[in-house]
């Protein structure tokens, strides 16, 4: 399809041999981790901008949906950039919804923390702020590690309009989850209600924080006075 060759041959340019060696080990593409069978070209995430920008403008939806079903990486990661410069530009609601709507049938290729996280918000989230936002429970009570990831960091989006319930309700569907990548996205989210309203924070993690998994629970206080914090990692709270 048009633009994506031309695409593939702007990153190849960006191409760095050292980092295509490190990426596998930093994003756990190794037999048995989270992002197993992952390929890297070894282009920095700034000049994947670069690329993104150059194109979104007029490569189609269609292309992109291919792009983003490649197995290199960076071609995906590329893809939910242009995807994002497409949404924050559309104008019109049946425009948006046709990103959404491919964004959300592809989420098996939103396939590690980063493509979620360069996303999720930002196009999922910023659709569903004045809409009915149930799909996000259903990705939360999914079997699948980063559907659920994209539910818990979609809310990023309310929480920045001082919007804290969806985040709440889907931190305690979490939380029980077995995958740190889960524990450190909840925390993360958590950590970012207390940055607004510290007290709707203190409040569910006095609730909660006995049962959460330990790096959550370091992840949501970590901006708390060190004397809190303790009292939190040893218990006292409550």
């Amino acid at each position: 399809m048009k633009y994506i060759e031309s695409i593939k041959n702007d990153l190849s340019d960006y191409t760095d041999r050292e980092k295509a060696e490190f990426l596998p080990r930093f994003f756990n593409a190794f037999p048995g981790g989270y992002g197993e069978g992952d390929q890297f070209l070894g282009v920095k995430v700034p000049d994947q901008h670069k690329v993104a920008k150059k194109y979104y403008r007029d490569i189609s939806l269609g292309a992109v949906e291919k792009l983003l079903r490649e197995p290199f990486h960076e071609y995906r990661l590329t893809a939910l950039l242009i995807l994002v410069y497409k949404f924050e530009k559309a104008k019109l609601h049946d425009d948006r919804k046709a990103i959404v709507d491919l964004y959300i049938r592809n989420l098996q290729y939103v396939n590690n923390w980063d493509l979620v996280d360069s996303s999720a918000y930002k196009i999922l989230g910023a659709y569903l702020f004045d809409k009915d936002r149930s799909i996000l429970y259903r990705l939360a009570r999914s079997d699948h590690l980063w559907s659920q990831r994209v539910a818990i960091i979609a809310t990023l989006f309310f929480i920045r309009k001082n919007q804290f319930s969806d985040t709440l309700n889907i931190a305690e569907i979490l939380l029980n989850h077995e995958h740190d990548l889960i524990h450190k996205a909840v925390g993360w989210m958590l950590r970012e209600v207390g940055k607004r309203d510290f007290q709707t924070e203190f409040e569910f993690l006095k609730q909660h924080y006995k049962k959460m998994p330990r790096i959550m629970l370091r992840y949501a206080i970590e901006r708390f006075d060190p004397e809190l914090r303790q009292q939190f990692l040893n218990g006292s709270i409550g």
